[in-house]
């Protein structure tokens, strides 16, 4: 008996001492510092439920270029300005692929969509067509109606809530996200999909299944990092992905037949949305590539894809950020006052804002700028991969690494930011921090080229309903509920929530 037993411990001895060999990184690899690794699971236990938070706490004491083992994965994570630098800009030709997660891959997403696909010709014309044509400011100036409409029906729902339930507390969130959802696919498809009234019942489950996408894509899933058990999907996290994918790729399919219909009647007037645009472009030729893959076609198949992504992309992260938004300016009455007088002084207290407004609030983009500074949507940027060895301020970033931008923690570094944790919009008065490429202090979409393509449209959408949310309406907590005393918990996934939705009481002003 005690032979058998010595047996089996030497077993398990050599067994954990063979795959913790495995796990670790070739001794020729100078890697960053990091926290010593548990055998098989690596550093995977000092995640837990707010891995933005737990990666910031490890890089004060590991330094801001750190590298951890997450399962079977290398990870290094970047937590300054001048590591994301070295990432985003200075080595970003090789540090751009994708590490994509088992849930993205599912019915081919990561061989369409534009931020799972590997640098090459299918990336670069998808970028190409996004930059040049859909995100224009021309294009986006001819179709701003689409978006004011919908912000106005937004402003008429909270003025019929404030006059037949008075004093009753509505839900924030809800109610930007309905509006988020309308101004986008107008702007896309030139329909409301969360009109309850005018919407199919497909259109109006969409709703839910951006959510549900985003929550299973965003789930801590062992198959990630121990790619020998992704097929087994032993958490069913990929099917309960591929359910919703599913079901918003076939309205999407659904939605362009119908298009494709009406485009072959003599009478049919085209809306100028970006679904006649990509169905009039055709074939998008790359002459800069010779290839033959280097033409995207354009047609249904891309077409539903690409709107997956803009969908999935631009609701849920838009409505988050605003109900940041509108949190933080309930908890400090000053800023709500002062963003308030400089919409009366600008706009006229009663005059609706127009996109064409914004570049001349300057408080109120320091307002959405400081919100994503301590509310960035996506708070360690979606993970990046080496396609070879990199050296980074000495250390070795090795070939296959997953790489990640914690700019949740670059957002609140006291090194960059005087009192970091306090909501200060005036800090970017005087700032030359923008939130765009070149500035590697506010990361909210990203930097270099895999920067979100959609950073124009989400900053003309959330701009406008922030700004006439405040401008519209008094705002005040129920009662009981104080400001300092305002739920300000995080719910970590592909997009940063807040744990409890934010319901504030409307009064017309």
């Amino acid at each position: 008996m005690d032979f058998l037993f010595f047996l089996l411990l030497s077993c398990l001895i050599l067994t954990l001492t063979f795959l913790r060999f495995l796990t670790r990184n070739p001794p020729s690899a100078k890697l960053p510092p990091g926290p010593s690794r548990l055998p098989i699971i690596g550093n995977l236990h000092m995640l837990g439920d707010k891995p933005h938070q737990s990666l910031a706490q490890l890089a004060k004491i590991h330094g801001p270029l750190m590298s951890l083992q997450l399962g079977r994965v290398t990870t290094i994570v970047a937590s300054s300005p001048d590591t994301a630098r070295e990432i985003l800009q200075k080595h970003d030709k090789v540090l751009s692929d994708r590490h994509v997660p088992a849930a993205a891959q599912v019915l081919d997403i990561h061989k369409f969509a534009i931020p799972a696909l590997p640098v090459g010709p299918r990336w670069r014309n998808l970028r190409k067509l996004c930059n040049s044509y859909i995100f224009t400011t021309q294009k986006l100036d001819m179709n701003q109606d689409h978006r004011r409409v919908k912000v106005v029906d937004l402003l008429e729902g909270i003025r019929r809530h404030a006059e037949e339930r008075p004093g009753e507390a509505l839900d924030v969130g809800k109610a930007a996200f309905k509006a988020s959802l309308n101004a986008l696919s107008s702007t896309v498809l030139s329909m409301d999909l969360a009109d309850e009234e005018k919407s199919s019942g497909t259109a109006r489950e969409f709703k839910d299944l951006v959510r549900e996408l985003l929550g299973e894509i965003g789930k801590p899933n062992l198959g990630d990092y121990f790619p020998v058990v992704a097929r087994l999907d032993l958490q069913g996290i990929q099917r309960r992905a591929e359910g919703h994918a599913r079901k918003m790729l076939n309205w999407f399919e659904w939605v362009i037949d119908q298009r494709l219909r009406n485009l072959k009647s003599e009478s049919y007037v085209s809306t100028n949305d970006m679904l006649d645009t990509l169905l009039a472009m055709g074939d998008i030729d790359d002459h800069d590539n010779k290839h033959e893959e280097a033409a995207t076609t354009m047609d249904p198949l891309c077409i539903k894809y690409l709107f997956l992504d803009l969908f999935v992309a631009g609701t849920d992260s838009t409505t988050s950020t605003l109900e940041w938004a509108m949190t933080e300016l309930l908890r400090n009455s000053e800023t709500l006052t002062k963003a308030k007088i400089e919409l009366d002084q600008i706009i006229g207290k009663y005059n609706h804002l127009q996109e064409s407004d914004i570049h001349r609030l300057p408080y109120l983009q320091a307002i959405v700028k400081e919100t994503f500074r301590l509310h960035p949507p996506t708070p360690l940027l979606l993970p990046h991969k080496a396609t070879t060895d990199v050296e980074i301020h000495g250390f070795t970033v090795p070939k296959a690494a997953q790489i990640l931008v914690n700019v949740w923690a670059i957002g609140r570094d006291s090194t960059t930011w005087v009192d970091p944790n306090s909501f200060i919009p005036g800090r970017f008065l005087d700032s030359k921090v923008d939130g765009k490429d070149n500035s590697f202090e506010l990361l909210p979409f990203g930097s270099g080229r895999r920067s979100c393509p959609g950073q124009p449209l989400a900053l003309r959408m959330l701009h406008m309903m922030l700004g006439s949310l405040v401008h519209g309406f008094d705002w005040k907590l129920p009662d009981g509920l104080k400001p300092e005393t305002l739920d300000m918990e995080e719910n970590f996934g592909l997009t940063l929530h807040k744990a409890k939705h934010l319901f504030a009481i409307p009064t017309l002003r």
